[in-house]
This record gives C-alpha cells, sequence and structure tokens, in this order.
C-alpha cells in the first residue's frame, strides 16, 4: 500500500517514512504543500498524511485540492490542537486527525482504520431514514429531495460509525464499544473524538443537526440509530 507523507519538517518526514516502510508501506513524500498536490497526481497514492501548515499550500489547501478529484482517504498530522483546526481540516475534506506528538501505534491504529475495508451490509444493504438512504455496497449515501437528489460524503470513520449504528437499530452502542470498535481498544477513554464525528454525521444526515432525531445521544452512555417508525 502506498503512503504519500507531506510534511515540511524533514525529521518527520525522516522517522515516518522509516517507521512506516519497516511496516511494508511504500513510501512517497512532499514538503510543501504545492508537491504534496503533484505527487499525489503522479503516484495516485492509497492514503494521504498531511501536516497543515506547510509552505506553497497549506494543509487545508491541499485537502480542498485533492477532493477536486479524488476521495482517497487522508489523515491530518498536525501539532494543532485547538478544535477549530480540527473542525476546518474535516470540513474540508480530511478523514481523521492527530496531533503531534504521537504514538507510533496510535498513528498506525488510524492508518489500519482508514485503510480497512468496510464491509456491506448482509441482510440490507439500504437503508433508508428521514429523507437520507444509505447504500452500504455502494458506499453512497443521498438526500433524495423534492426536486434533485444530493450526493453526500461520508469519511472512512464515519462510515464505520454510521454502519455499527445502523447494523444495531434502536440498540444503545456504547461509547467504550464505539472506541474500540472504531479507534481501537487504547482509546475507550477519547470521548472527544465522538462527539466531533457525531456532529460531523448530524450536520450531514440531520434535518436539524441542534435536534437529532435519528442518531441519538444517550446521555452517560452512549448512542443510538432511531430508524424512521420509532422517531414519527
Amino acid at each position: 500500500m502506498k503512503i504519500l507523507i507531506a510534511d515540511d519538517d524533514p525529521q518527520i518526514i525522516r522517522a515516518l517514512k522509516v517507521t512506516l516502510g519497516a511496516r511494508g508501506y511504500d513510501i512517497v513524500t512532499a514538503n510543501n504543500g504545492a508537491d504534496a498536490l503533484n505527487q499525489a497526481i503522479a503516484h495516485h497514492p492509497d492514503l494521504v498524511m498531511l501536516d497543515l501548515g506547510m509552505p506553497a499550500l497549506n494543509g487545508i489547501e491541499v485537502i480542498e485540492g485533492l477532493r477536486g478529484w479524488t476521495q482517497v482517504p487522508i489523515l491530518v498530522v498536525s501539532g494543532r490542537t485547538d478544535a477549530a483546526d480540527k473542525v476546518a481540516a474535516l470540513d474540508a475534506g480530511a478523514d481523521d486527525y492527530v496531533t503531534k506528538p504521537f504514538s507510533v501505534d496510535e498513528l498506525l491504529a488510524r492508518v489500519r482504520a482508514l485503510t480497512r475495508r468496510l464491509p456491506a451490509g448482509e441482510d440490507e444493504p439500504v437503508t433508508t431514514f428521514g429523507d437520507v438512504s444509505v447504500d452500504f455496497s455502494a458506499k453512497q449515501v443521498t438526500r433524495i429531495g423534492s426536486e434533485h437528489t444530493e450526493s453526500i460524503r461520508l469519511t472512512p470513520t464515519e462510515w464505520r460509525i454510521l454502519e455499527l449504528l445502523i447494523q444495531n437499530p434502536g440498540k444503545l452502542i456504547t461509547r467504550e464499544s464505539l472506541l474500540t470498535q472504531v479507534w481501537g481498544p487504547h482509546h475507550t477513554r477519547d470521548t472527544g473524538y465522538l462527539r466531533l464525528y457525531f456532529a460531523q454525521l448530524r450536520k450531514k444526515l440531520e434535518p436539524v443537526p441542534s435536534r437529532p432525531r435519528y442518531l441519538v445521544t444517550v446521555l452517560g452512555m452512549g448512542y443510538r440509530f432511531v430508524p424512521n417508525e420509532e422517531s414519527a
């Protein structure tokens, strides 16, 4: 599998190249935003790992440039810890965000999560709630309007969370279970990830994101997918 690493810090690039290369990944590197886009076009990587604060083009501009023609998973690796930076990156099209300094185990877990194949629903590949249709076999989400149909893009992590909920309609999925199944057993206390991703999912899928009908929070416990008949 080929990974493009874009960062203007040569030490970070060198460390990641050694670490990921030792685990069998094919590594391509770029030290600025413009070069990152050029390398992505030339090599068609399976995953892009990039910093936000790069010269030529910053990380947000690189994400927007990539999303103009590819849905390759994008993992932001940045020293910026402010929630606004994370939201901006995710809104631009990034799939996940890890802050520096990071552990190698965490980084590898994020890479595995982003490149893992999402199994299609076995019994019912298409689920509909409200005006949203989710097709797991085609990996497509659409909103059916009165005049046109709108395609909605989900990140791989958003797909995994939504899949776990929809496969268990009406059932409580605890925060610990979601964190373990999506990010691994070492992240059972990282509830901030869930809040961030559920906010993104509700923004994309709920009629009124501030008053969710389908992706419901069970206070102090976890989350629940409420099908159409139960939310009516």
